[in-house]
């Protein structure tokens, strides 16, 4: 659950066999269990703790799932995701259902220091960059908090990932409009300014300034509206001009400051229309 529609927990709880939450608050262990959304008992107090945090154990209804058995490798990478959209957190998957010959259990530890910057690398991993460094943008506008990682490499792909509150928005929708308006916009006038377009006869499409480019994007927002209940979907209007805001100074910065990057990208626009162009010719 994404945790937006008021279900989340709850909605795990009516749809399991069992479920126990253990919360250790004030130095007390506070337990309840509950079967099929209902409480065995009230709330108990069952011991002393000097840590702070909530335990969730819960077995699904077998009668209502007809495959209830985690697969390893989908948690890993929803983990492996979190720990990437949330810098400095540390997530920790561990497979107790069959151990080892030694006795112990495949465990998995996922961390970023650097959040998306390092997402932007795991995902381009396979593929050969244009530029060294992957641009990385942090920043708030008009209080929303944005992070924006994104690369150039030399296949003929565009790639975006975007989220909203740590949700994959599979289906985009005002950030993803936001930060490519502002990446066309901003490279656009920056190879107008620099002369570079002056020998190009064709016209450059925003199509032509994502070719190559992989980016992740997230934001943060206090009350999202998402286009349908699978949350697929961003649709609050302000977040557009923010996100268009935070790229396009951002940018605009990095090519100033980076110049050769910034000749490599611009190149790799022109070539990406000029051979869409030719290509729309032979046709």
């Amino acid at each position: 659950s994404g945790g937006l529609h008021g279900v989340g927990v709850s909605c795990v709880n009516a749809l399991s066999m069992h479920l126990k939450a253990e919360i250790h608050r004030d130095g007390k262990i506070h337990v309840q269990e509950y079967s099929r959304g209902k409480p065995y008992s009230d709330v108990q107090v069952i011991g002393q703790t000097d840590k702070t945090g909530t335990i969730i154990t819960f077995k699904p209804d077998d009668t209502i799932f007809i495959v209830s058995e985690y697969r390893y490798d989908i948690l890993a990478t929803r983990l492996r995701e979190l720990a990437f959209l949330n810098a400095g957190v540390t997530l920790t998957l561990t497979d107790k259902r069959t151990p080892r010959e030694d006795g112990t259990f495949k465990t998995e530890r996922f961390y970023s220091e650097n959040g998306l910057e390092e997402f932007v690398r795991y995902i381009d991993k396979a593929k050969e960059p244009l530029i060294s460094e992957p641009i990385h943008i942090v920043t708030e506008k008009q209080g929303i908090p944005i992070e924006i990682a994104m690369t150039y490499n030399s296949t003929y792909n565009e790639n975006i990932f975007s989220y909203v509150n740590n949700i994959n928005t599979i289906e985009g929708g005002t950030h993803l409009t936001g930060f490519r308006r502002g990446l066309s916009r901003t490279l656009k006038k920056y190879a107008e300014d620099s002369k570079m377009l002056e020998k190009v006869k064709v016209e450059i499409s925003g199509d032509d300034f994502r070719e190559g480019l992989t980016a992740v994007l997230s934001v943060k927002v206090a009350e999202p509206q998402f286009e349908g209940q699978t949350k697929t979907k961003l649709g609050n209007s302000e977040v557009i001009g923010a996100v268009d805001q935070a790229t396009g100074e951002a940018l605009n910065n990095y090519l100033e400051e980076h110049p050769k990057e910034a000749k490599i990208i611009v190149e790799k626009v022109i070539l990406a229309a000029t051979a869409r162009h030719a290509a729309r010719k032979a046709r």
